[in-house]
């Protein structure tokens, strides 16, 4: 049996109809709040002033900051830490996908130290206990950063995606209602569904892998192979929502404990560059090149990943021959659930494939490959990916 170490600081309120606990919760570290979220567009508007309400009812001050984007930049979590500042905060609550949340979680250090959040990224200063106390909800099924210690931000200036890493930021309660997500457009919903796999996948693979990681990793795949298409096809449907956000729950849970490979670093340099890509379409764009160049030092877990998509993959095949199908079986995949892609196709600059290749290889999580990539190697998966 695989050795392990695992560590979660996230009560974890889960099921439908759960998000109208937050009033207490949030009660129980402050009465007055940051509620960080993307544009109140007519859409989500309802959500955040049921939110509002809740919080408003249980007796706490809200201040709402809803300038999060996509790949929240330095500058956004900036206007957010003033913000909390003003109305002297004693809570961060951070609702919507993994961007909401993460800014939420930037925001708490940056409102409460000196500096900028890019000051405090996980090989710099590290954040204190000052940082102010985090709430999640999620909207997505998705990032999992509802229940890791993980916050991901883009420096514009310098093109550039990292993250802060550090156990003061895994949010102090999560709350996961999945009834919260049946309004998802489709192309989130299989954007952040197909993060849910990779994170899931990538820890299977990971050093970092133990027994327990690997029972919550296997189980999250098979949810994504089962149910995604069908939550794409059937959006409304609680029950599939619900399996969704147990799958990213799961996930998260992975992601918290052991980590992220070669397709992740490439994901996150193709976010710093590119603002413009989502990070899910990003992880869609390489992981059938990534597969292609890993599975062999990996058969098992890549037969593994083969039989998760494709019932007709049996025992009776070899975990060879079922390893070397698999970036076939994650192409096919992608085609059912509308995420088959390449760079060009998102507007990527042909000459500047070695540039992308080179920040491939800024973040370790290259490292954690089974296979590790030198830089011809980093430059002929992003060609392929081209």
């Amino acid at each position: 049996m695989k050795s392990f170490e695992y560590f979660q600081d996230t009560k974890i309120i889960f099921g439908a109809g759960k998000v109208s606990e937050i009033g207490a919760v949030v009660k129980e570290y402050g009465e007055s709040c940051l509620l960080v979220t993307t544009p109140a567009i007519e859409a989500l508007k309802p959500m955040y002033d049921k939110v509002i309400n809740l919080l408003e009812e249980a007796g706490i001050k809200v201040a709402h900051f809803d300038g999060v984007t996509p790949n929240p930049t330095t500058d956004i979590i900036t206007i957010g830490a003033n913000m909390a500042k003003s109305i002297e905060a004693k809570v961060i609550v951070g609702l919507g996908g993994g961007s909401s949340m993460d800014a939420a979680k930037a925001i708490a250090v940056e409102a409460t130290h000196e500096g900028s959040c890019w000051e405090y990224l996980f090989y710099k200063t590290q954040p204190t206990d000052k940082t102010l106390p985090i709430i999640a909800i999620s909207t997505t099924s998705g990032t999992g950063s509802q229940v890791t210690q993980v916050s991901v931000v883009t420096n514009t200036e310098d093109r550039d995606k990292s993250a802060l890493y550090n156990n003061i930021l895994y949010p102090r309660v999560s709350i996961v209602d999945p009834e919260l997500m049946v309004t998802l457009p489709k192309f989130v919903s299989a954007t952040t569904g197909f993060d849910v796999f990779c994170h899931a996948f990538e820890s299977l693979i990971h050093p970092n892998c133990g027994a327990l990681i690997e029972i919550f990793a296997k189980e999250a795949i098979q949810i994504v192979a089962d149910t995604l298409p069908s939550v794409l096809e059937n959006p409304k449907d609680v029950e599939l929502r619900s399996k969704m956000a147990w799958a990213d729950v799961l996930a998260g849970l992975c992601i918290a404990n052991a980590g992220v490979t070669l397709p992740h670093g490439m994901g996150m340099a193709i976010g710093g560059m590119y603002p413009n890509v989502a990070h899910g379409q990003a992880l869609a764009i390489v992981y059938p090149a990534c597969t292609k160049f890993t599975w062999k030092d990996d058969v098992e877990n890549y037969a593994f990943l083969s039989r998760a998509f494709n019932k007709n993959i049996g025992d009776d095949v070899s975990d060879l021959e079922a390893a070397e199908v698999s970036s076939i079986e994650i192409t096919k995949f992608l085609k059912r659930i509308d995420l088959s892609q390449k760079l060009s196709d998102v507007n990527m600059p042909e000459d500047e494939i070695e540039a992308l290749a080179k920040q491939c290889m800024v973040l370790p999580d290259y490292e954690n490959n089974p296979k590790i990539a030198t830089l011809d190697e980093m430059v002929a998966l992003v060609k392929e990916s081209y």
